[in-house]
């Protein structure tokens, strides 16, 4: 049986047992029973329809009575129509968007079963509809992503696009700050005019808009996914924005120099032993109010 048949029969709630496995298998199933459900929801504005027929009937100067059996459920049928083709196409090419908040990281399976890894305070989007056309993530804030094989896949933000073909990366992109970092495979990063691509072990950093390509990478995958955040040679004001991410937590650094630079690491399970980790080494010191850790030299 044709697609628009069978289709035509579930509207009408005409499937037999057979046709009803038929429909299921159909690749818009999961679609049209969004719509289903959308449609069961819409109350359609009130439709006189034998008004509307005596106004066609009076300009066209029609005056058979017969034509308004056929022309009443014609003009229904219509508005039902439009109505399912507008709701179909809306919730069919609606993006798809994940989110973290702060102190939350999650798991996202893509279409085509690649794996990313969201860092606290982060946004990843795609189309699940155009996706074997086109694998592209937009990402807000920091994601690991192990890719599956297959055609291009691109990772878009507002500072550069990284792209690959099947392969483990980093990339963080935060306030004046871009990483992208390859763990496996090869990584394409475009950057403002520069393109360069990154072997495993090697990463790409604009800090301030200052570019550095490095080959220092030793540990098979990013700090942050086992509750770890790693800095080497990073102004105090990016680690410190780090930590407030992960702890949801307002840090006051008013009266230091937040330009110092800091290398070192802070744990995502233990505030106490994190902000130590990070005030020890400058010989800084810190109090807590509330929801505030103030930092002072004294």
């Amino acid at each position: 049986m044709e697609k628009e048949e069978l289709i035509k029969k579930w509207l009408d709630n005409d499937l037999s047992p057979e046709e009803l496995k038929a429909f299921k298998a159909l690749e818009d199933y999961e679609s049209l029973i969004k719509l289903s459900s959308f449609t069961k929801e819409y109350k359609a504005p009130d439709f006189d329809a034998e008004a509307t027929f005596n106004t066609i009937s009076h300009k066209i100067g029609c005056k058979k009575q017969s034509s308004k059996n056929w022309l009443n459920p014609l003009l229904k049928v219509a508005a039902i129509l439009a109505i399912c083709l507008s709701t179909y196409y809306y919730t069919t090419t609606l993006d798809t968007n994940y989110r973290t908040e702060l102190a939350q990281k999650t798991n996202v399976e893509l279409p085509d079963l690649s794996i990313v890894n969201l860092n606290a305070l982060s946004k990843i989007t795609f189309n699940k509809k155009n996706w074997k056309k086109n694998r592209e993530v937009l990402l807000e804030g920091e994601a690991f992503f192990k890719v599956a094989k297959g055609s291009t896949f691109h990772v878009k933000t507002e500072n550069g696009i990284v792209s690959v073909l099947g392969t483990q990366f980093n990339v963080k992109q935060r306030l004046n700050y871009f990483e992208v970092i390859c763990y496996e495979g090869l990584v394409e990063v475009a950057y403002n005019n520069l393109k360069m691509k990154l072997k495993p072990g090697e990463s790409f950093l604009s800090l301030n808009k200052k570019t550095t390509k490095a080959n220092i990478i030793t540990n098979s995958e990013p700090y942050w996914l086992n509750n770890m955040s790693a800095f080497k040679s990073v102004p105090l004001a990016n680690v410190l924005n780090e930590f407030e991410r992960q702890y949801d937590v307002i840090i006051d650094a008013s009266k230091i120099d937040t330009s110092k630079i800091y290398t070192g690491k802070f744990t995502h399970n233990n505030i106490e032993i994190a902000i130590k980790a990070i005030t020890q080494p400058l010989q800084l010191n810190y109090t807590k109010k509330n929801n505030t850790i103030i930092l002072s030299l004294d």
